[in-house]
């Protein structure tokens, strides 16, 4: 079993985690989520993961409430999906979750 964690700093106030897990080479567990830092804490704006069982979404608000949106997905392609998506829409992701508080 492999694990492997890095987080990417896209601003400082915006982050990507990436958590993975493999066995014999397939995905087995995964967690890559985009942090903003809002009111000197690290929040989560949108997550990918495989808890509950399956490939899934989750877009939080400042209030700490998420959505959840199936994928339906295989693990593998659930976190190239999560790497691509959040490495290319991270500025839209943290507008909108900031924009929130008015």
């Amino acid at each position: 079993m492999t694990e492997k964690r890095y987080i990417i700093p896209y601003s400082g106030y915006a982050r990507k985690r990436h958590f993975h897990k493999t066995t014999r080479g397939k995905i087995v567990e995964f967690v890559v989520q985009l942090e903003v830092n809002y009111g000197g804490k690290w929040n989560e704006v949108v997550r990918y993961d495989c808890a509950h069982g399956f490939a899934h979404r989750d877009y939080y608000n400042l209030r700490g409430k998420h959505t959840k949106e199936e994928l339906n997905l295989r693990f593998e392609d659930a976190l190239t999906l999560a790497d691509d998506d959040i490495d290319e829409n991270w500025e839209n992701y943290m507008q909108k979750y900031l924009g929130e508080r008015t």
